[in-house]
C-alpha cells in the first residue's frame, strides 16, 4: 500500500459522480443487465481517466458496478434471503437526533436531506414495489457473487493498466454494515449471524486482494449504528462495536493486512449529527480492524475538531491514516488552504509519512452536481502540494 513517503498523497473513499443517463438507465434492480454490464467498461475507464486527469493517486471504480449502491450490491452477491412484507422494527441511524429534530425529519425523511438522491429520485422511473421491502436472512448466508466481483476486477484493472504511478482500490462492505438492512430469521443469535456474513464475504474480500488491488472495507455503521439505539450506553456500544469488529476481522483472517483500509464515518444524511457518537470513545475500536490505513470522517462541523482525539491516542505502528479533508456535507468548496492546514495539523500528530489525504463519503451522490465533486477533489490535489511544500521544505 501507497505511503506518503515524499509527499502527501492523495485519495478518495467512495462512489463517484455517474455519467450523464448512468443512472436512470443503468442503476438498480430495475436496469437492463446486459445493457449495463455491456456499458461498464467504458464508463470506468472514462471515471479514471478523470481521477488520473484530476491528479489523484489512490483512485477506484466510481462504485459504477454496483448494482444496488455502495452497501445494498451484495444483495444480488449472497445467497440466502428474501424480501418480505412483514413488518420489522425501524433501523435508523438518526434515531439519536430524531428524539429532538422531530420536525426536520419529518421534512427531510428519516435518512436526512440529500439533495442528489432527492433530484434523482424525482427523474427516476418508478421503482417496484418489492425493492421496498425488508430482506430477511432465511436461509443459509452464501457468497454467490464471484461473476460480478470479477467483472469490477477485470474492469479497474484494465482500466488503470497505462497508469502506472496510482494505485488502484476496490470498496466492499463490511458484515456489520450488511447486518442493518438484513433481518435475521435464520441464525441463533447476533454473533452466529454475523459470522456466518463474515464467512461468505471474505470470499469477495481474497479476491480482490489476490487480484493485486487494494481492499477498501466500507463500515460507516460501525460509528453511525450508535444513533440506533437511543437507551444504549457508551459501554454497551463499545461491545456491541467489537462484536462487529470481530466479525470483520474474521472475514479478513489471512489477507495481509497492507493490502487492507478500512473506511468509517457517521452517515452521509444531510442531518443534525449532534448526537454521533464522539470518536473518542471508539476509536481504540476502529483500529483494531485488521487494516493497515484507517479513514475517518474528519471535516464537517460536528467532527472537525476531533483532531485533539490524536493528541492523546497514538496510532498504533504500522498504520497510517487517512482523515477527511473535503466533505459531502456542503456544496461549498474546501479552500486548498484550508485543507493544507488540516493535513498539516494530522502531520505534526501522527507523522507526515502516515498520512494521506481523503474525503469524509463518497462524493457521488452526496453533493448538488457533479460538478462540486470533481472541483472538491481538485482542491484536496492543490491542497496536498500546499501541505507537501511545507512538510518536505
Amino acid at each position: 500500500m501507497k505511503r506518503s513517503t515524499n509527499r502527501i498523497l492523495s485519495a478518495h473513499v467512495g462512489t463517484l459522480p455517474r455519467p450523464a443517463g448512468f443512472p436512470e438507465v443503468y442503476f438498480g434492480e430495475v436496469a437492463n443487465r446486459d445493457e449495463f454490464f455491456k456499458a461498464l467498461p467504458g464508463h470506468v475507464k472514462e471515471v479514471v481517466k478523470r481521477q488520473v486527469d484530476t491528479g489523484l493517486d489512490i483512485i477506484n471504480d466510481g462504485e459504477y458496478g454496483k448494482l444496488g449502491g455502495f452497501s445494498n450490491y451484495v444483495g444480488t452477491r449472497l445467497e440466502g434471503m428474501e424480501r418480505k412484507d412483514e413488518p420489522v422494527p425501524a433501523r435508523n441511524v438518526s434515531a439519536r437526533d430524531q428524539q429532538e429534530f422531530p420536525g426536520f425529519f419529518e421534512m427531510a425523511g428519516p435518512g436526512g436531506f440529500n439533495f442528489r438522491a432527492t433530484v434523482q429520485a424525482a427523474n427516476a422511473a418508478p421503482t417496484p414495489r418489492r425493492i421496498n421491502q425488508p430482506i430477511f436472512c432465511t436461509g443459509p448466508i452464501k457468497y454467490i457473487g464471484q461473476a460480478q466481483a470479477q467483472i469490477d476486477i477485470d474492469n479497474l484493472k484494465a482500466a488503470t493498466a497505462g497508469y502506472g504511478d496510482v494505485e488502484p482500490y476496490l470498496p466492499a462492505i463490511a458484515p456489520g454494515t450488511i447486518e442493518h438492512w438484513l433481518h435475521n430469521r435464520y441464525y441463533k443469535d447476533d454473533q452466529e449471524f454475523l459470522f456466518a456474513i463474515a464467512d461468505a464475504m471474505h470470499e469477495e474480500y481474497k479476491m480482490i486482494v489476490d487480484s493485486g488491488l487494494i481492499l477498501q472495507i466500507d463500515d460507516p455503521d460501525l460509528p453511525d449504528g450508535w444513533q440506533m439505539f437511543p437507551d444504549m450506553s457508551v459501554a454497551d456500544y463499545r461491545k456491541y462495536a467489537q462484536l462487529r469488529v470481530d466479525a470483520l476481522n474474521h472475514a479478513l483472517k489471512g489477507l495481509p493486512e497492507d493490502r487492507v483500509r478500512l473506511h468509517v464515518c457517521w452517515g452521509s444524511g444531510h442531518g443534525p449529527h449532534k448526537h454521533d457518537i464522539p470518536l473518542k470513545d471508539i476509536v481504540d475500536i476502529i483500529f483494531d480492524v485488521r487494516a493497515e490505513c484507517v479513514s475517518i470522517e474528519a471535516s464537517n462541523p460536528r467532527h472537525e475538531h476531533e483532531w485533539t482525539v490524536f493528541e492523546d491516542y497514538k496510532l498504533p505502528a504500522g498504520r497510517s491514516f487517512m482523515p477527511g479533508v473535503i466533505g459531502h456535507a456542503t456544496d461549498l468548496i474546501e479552500h486548498p488552504e484550508l485543507i493544507a492546514q488540516r493535513l498539516v495539523r494530522y502531520a505534526n500528530l501522527v507523522g507526515r509519512e502516515n498520512v494521506i489525504a481523503g474525503a469524509d463519503c463518497g462524493l457521488g451522490s452526496r453533493v448538488g452536481h457533479p460538478e462540486i465533486a470533481w472541483g472538491k477533489l481538485q482542491a484536496m490535489v492543490e491542497g496536498c502540494q500546499i501541505a507537501s511544500k511545507q512538510l518536505w521544505k
